[in-house]
């Protein structure tokens, strides 16, 4: 029942591919994983190549980034969230809950089609947080 991991995730407004070549210039960053809108859930309008999730590896940590969500809007500078990876579906739940509480959620608690229990909220700082449980 605890939190795995809390990784820095940005969304990037449409931009991920440049900044993961931008980072792995900069950083030595190496792509781990890139999946993008198309290959998760078969899209094929405009956004079906732009990056829906990536984990670059950076040093002896990770950095995860994507263009943002299929639908919604973004700032025009992207935002930047912490991601929480739990290791148990009623913590996930217990925590959104906390965040939630004078905050505002994104995205509700869901099974996502990758297999994970994920939520995003807002807590009532303003800082965003993605909630990702895998499936047990």
């Amino acid at each position: 029942m605890t939190i795995r991991a809390a990784t820095p995730y940005l969304i990037l407004h449409g931009r991920a591919r440049d900044a993961i070549e931008f980072y792995a210039g900069v950083l030595g960053a190496k792509v781990e994983a890139l999946l993008t809108f198309g290959e998760l859930n078969k899209a094929t309008g405009p956004r079906k190549d732009d990056v829906m999730h990536c984990v670059l590896n950076v040093g002896s940590t990770i950095l995860m980034l994507s263009d943002g969500p299929m639908d919604g809007e973004l700032p025009p500078t992207g935002l930047v969230a912490v991601a929480l990876d739990f290791d148990d579906r009623e913590e996930l739940d217990r925590v959104f809950a906390a965040l939630a509480k004078d905050g505002r959620v994104i995205e509700a608690v869901f099974d996502a089609p990758w297999g994970a229990r994920f939520g995003v909220v807002h807590d009532r700082f303003g800082a965003a947080w993605m909630l990702n449980c895998m499936q047990a």
